[in-house]
């Protein structure tokens, strides 16, 4: 290669490095790039090295709009920084047939979905993504006295920003009939029976492995008994509807399981019209099979109700489906119960379901957190049985990745403080929209007449005991009231002077939701008006998410640094 074209290609990369790096390249990171991507340059490496300094010196006194132009003009392409996406992918799924396979997730509409429970629902999206199958929302409604109404809105919502396709949905509490058949049909096999001693009692002689005295009860009896509990003649606690398993089992709680108990308390669907209600195990078998599930994935703390479910499957003859069961995932300072949250907004403590201190997907979404990031996670953590801890700092790295690219950079200033500048007529500056993407351009800055310029208060009072700051990509201050003009050398940052935020008289208004539910008040360059995108970077700050931007006002959400 030529002494020439040698020094061509050097020059394309200082270029690319000084562009990438705020119009400073590193010399040591262009020679790992032209050595790297060119092996045969190793043997001279002794020449290369200082012809490479030499070169990297020379576009290093280029000024930024110029490197730019010069790396356009070599190759436009190089102006946009590549990133190498991994590819994470789920184990196959057994006994999988293309086109065949059905799954379920089975939500309990007692408020809207949180982050926990979007494990479940992406698996299992990506496994019917995967086969080309299909995926069923079942609301597990049998528990009335836990139902919030508009809960059965809210999943869908939830389900549908997360990206998650739904091709069936099913409520449990219009399949009661359903499910009193089957356990009509159970008792008359011998599998079933009506239960009337005292719950304390029954559980005691489980544990001891002895049966009670209902147990082997004649048929004619448990279905008379039967009719009374499913017409609602027994109150609560009265009796209930067993399943009969092994007696003996040595797991206790696979050991013969409830079937149906009696609620008095109404239903937000159907009110009064039942009073007696399927336990999950009953109504998860049956429907799993009438709806031809075949594979089932789910936490580990289902094992025993998988134990148990597999009985009504042996007692009907039913192929089974295919269980999944991944480990535990305990999320660390977050509030998830549904409960508490409902509670909190009741007393005006919360705003509402997408409140910022809680760990709803509404939450997510309102903070700028991607469903693309919240799929990687789960998808990333896979379907092994280990406990996992879950990591917000790994998810937000996965969301900056995402992110990062289409975030435009503004300044932000908390609680402003004002100062005047003197000792000179005008000050100009310029900032890159984005660092990685100069086709975007540069927020421009004219400081002339009455030149005004806020910081935070917190940069203020650093700045009254150094005396000298710099206001990034503007000029260095000294300080005074007025503050002075103290020119714009950037050797100032080495000797140890900060470089902070600042913004004009023209700024906007700023209201910040942080994430303890405080907000911080400050002001953002005005530049923020041209802005399209409903996420951006507060320089040093974070990212946020704009929830509204007028003239007069910003109100957004932070998300993460």
């Amino acid at each position: 290669m030529s002494d020439d074209s040698t020094e061509a290609l050097i020059r394309k990369y200082a270029l690319q490095n000084a562009v990438f790096f705020k119009g400073t390249a590193n010399p040591k990171a262009v020679v790992g790039k032209v050595l790297g991507e060119n092996p045969e340059y190793r043997s001279r490496a002794g020449e290369i090295t200082p012809l490479i300094e030499s070169i990297v010196s020379e576009v290093n006194k280029m000024q930024p709009d110029a490197q730019i132009r010069a790396l356009g003009d070599i190759d436009s392409s190089l102006l946009a920084r590549e990133k190498k996406e991994r590819v994470y992918e789920l184990p196959e799924l057994r006994d999988a047939v293309n086109g065949k396979v059905v799954m379920r997730i089975a939500p309990g509409p007692s408020g809207p979905l949180h982050i926990g429970h979007t494990r479940v629902s992406i698996l299992n999206d990506e496994y019917v993504r995967r086969y080309n199958g299909k995926l069923i929302a079942r609301y597990e409604d049998t528990n009335p006295e836990k139902i919030d109404p508009d809960a059965y809105s809210m999943i869908p919502e939830d389900l549908d920003w997360l990206g998650v396709k739904i091709h069936e949905n099913v409520i449990q509490s219009e399949r009661f009939e359903i499910y009193y058949d089957h356990v009509r049909r159970l008792i008359e096999m011998g599998h079933a029976y009506v239960c009337t001693c005292d719950a304390d009692d029954w559980r005691k002689m489980k544990e001891d492995k002895n049966e009670c005295p209902c147990r082997n009860l004649p048929v004619s009896i448990q279905m008379e008994r039967y009719d009374r509990l499913i017409g609602g003649e027994y109150g609560e606690g009265e009796a209930v509807a067993v399943v009969k398993t092994d007696i003996a089992h040595p797991n206790p709680a696979v050991r013969d399981f409830v079937a149906f108990r009696t609620v008095d308390h109404p239903h937000p669907r159907t009110g009064d019209r039942y009073r007696a209600y399927p336990m999950m195990n009953l109504s998860v078998a049956i429907d799993d099979h009438l709806m031809g599930v075949t594979h089932v994935i789910r936490g580990k703390d289902h094992l025993n109700n998988t134990l148990r479910q597999e009985y009504i499957f042996d007692y009907f003859g039913w192929k089974k489906p295919v269980y999944y069961h991944y480990g535990l995932v305990n999320i660390p300072d977050t509030v998830l119960k549904t409960s508490l949250i409902k509670e909190s907004i009741a007393s005006g403590d919360y705003s509402g379901w997408d409140d910022v201190r809680t760990g709803t997907v509404r939450a997510m979404r309102r903070r700028g957190i991607r469903p693309e990031a919240i799929r990687r996670y789960w998808v990333e953590s896979g379907i092994k049985s280990v406990d996992i801890q879950f990591s917000w700092d790994n998810l937000y790295g996965m969301n900056r990745d995402l992110i990062d690219g289409v975030s435009n950079r503004y300044f932000f200033v908390a609680d402003p403080v004002r100062y005047d500048i003197e000792g000179i007529d005008a000050i100009s500056g310029r900032a890159p929209v984005h660092p990685d993407h100069p086709e975007r351009g540069s927020r421009e800055y004219m400081l002339e007449g009455s030149k005004t310029v806020f910081i935070s208060s917190e940069d203020s009072k650093m700045f009254s005991e150094k005396k000298q700051v710099r206001l990034k990509d503007l000029c260095n201050l000294d300080y005074g009231t007025p503050a002075k003009y103290a020119g714009n050398d950037l050797s100032v940052l080495k000797k140890g002077v900060k470089a902070v935020q600042w913004v004009g008289r023209n700024s906007i208004k700023t209201e910040l939701l942080m994430p303890d539910g405080t907000i911080l008040n400050g002001v953002t360059e005005d530049h923020i008006l041209r802005e399209h995108s409903d996420t951006v970077q507060f320089e040093r700050v974070g990212f946020v998410r704009l929830e509204s931007v007028t003239g007069d006002m910003i109100k957004a959400v932070f998300t993460h640094r």
